[in-house]
């Protein structure tokens, strides 16, 4: 059987070998050798370190199937972005010292990430999200890791609005068990970020496997839960994390609960009555009066 490799990169440049020019085929060596400095590189940057015209860069992307040079860097950097290790990424951030532009530069890459989530995100998959969200009787968060805290605010901020949600961990064995008895008609929302936890794919395998409805939200297109999703929402980063960048995930989860809110406010209202009464009968939140 035809080995066929599970990067993008590398499978468009395999499937378009036959078709390539001379130059065009330096071009391909060129990013599979070297994906980590091209991830960075404009194409004039491309162009002048392969001896080949921007035109030819220009061409290669077309040729590969992308929209534009962005697109291709897009997918690139996700490529990138999960073969990179805690070590790498140091290596790629500049850590040496205190540096004055680096609340600067975070904040202008946050605010970039926000600005592709507003523009890029699939408003049709939003909206079955939300109404999954809203209809189904029993919504099961599952995180894990730097997930894990994605899945705590979806989760807890669901709480605030409706009934039935429950949050998992993905470390948690017992996950398993919750899921497996879980009734029909639940929904199951697994939040992944790069690079990703094989316990999250072990979940993934499991709700697929018991037929239940699986939401994905994910900060990559590439990441390897997508294929045992109903939904996926992605919010990219247009950078390569040192941590995580959780901005733009954040902002959709705002997005996402108050939508399901909105949808019968009458109900959303009397949920939240009863939960002020037992703070108040609890004495749970601290009172300046």
């Amino acid at each position: 059987m035809e080995y066929i490799s599970p990067n993008p990169i590398i499978r468009r440049i395999e499937q378009a070998h036959s078709s390539l020019t001379p130059k065009a085929r330096i071009l391909a060596e060129y990013i599979v050798e070297n994906r980590r400095k091209v991830v960075f590189m404009t194409t004039k940057e491309l162009a002048e370190a392969c001896k080949v015209s921007e035109a030819t860069v220009v061409r290669f992307v077309n040729q590969l199937a992308y929209k534009g040079y962005g697109a291709f860097l897009q997918e690139l950097r996700d490529v990138v972005n999960d073969e990179l290790t805690m070590v790498d990424r140091v290596a790629l951030t500049d850590l040496k010292g205190p540096g004055s532009d680096r609340l600067q530069r975070i904040v202008g890459e946050e605010i970039d990430n926000l600005r592709n989530l507003y523009r890029d995100l699939d408003m049709k998959t939003a909206q079955n999200v939300i109404e999954s969200l809203h209809e189904r009787p029993n919504v099961y968060v599952i995180g894990s890791r730097l997930s894990f805290t994605l899945a705590h605010y979806l989760g807890w901020s669901l709480t605030k609005v409706r009934k039935g949600v429950q949050i998992l961990r993905g470390s948690d064995l017992t996950t398993i068990d919750w899921l497996t008895l879980a009734p029909p008609e639940s929904l199951v929302v697994i939040f992944a970020t790069s690079r990703y936890p094989n316990e999250l794919i072990k979940m993934g395998k499991v709700v697929k496997r018991l037929g239940q409805t699986l939401v994905v939200i994910t900060d990559n297109s590439l990441c390897p839960l997508n294929q045992f999703s109903d939904h996926v929402l992605v919010a990219p980063s247009k950078q390569i994390p040192f941590i995580g960048s959780q901005t733009a995930l954040i902002c959709l989860i705002n997005y996402l609960v108050e939508e399901v809110a909105s949808r019968t406010p009458e109900e959303t209202n009397a949920h939240q009555e009863l939960l002020v009464q037992s703070y108040r009968e609890n004495d749970i939140l601290f009172s300046m009066g």
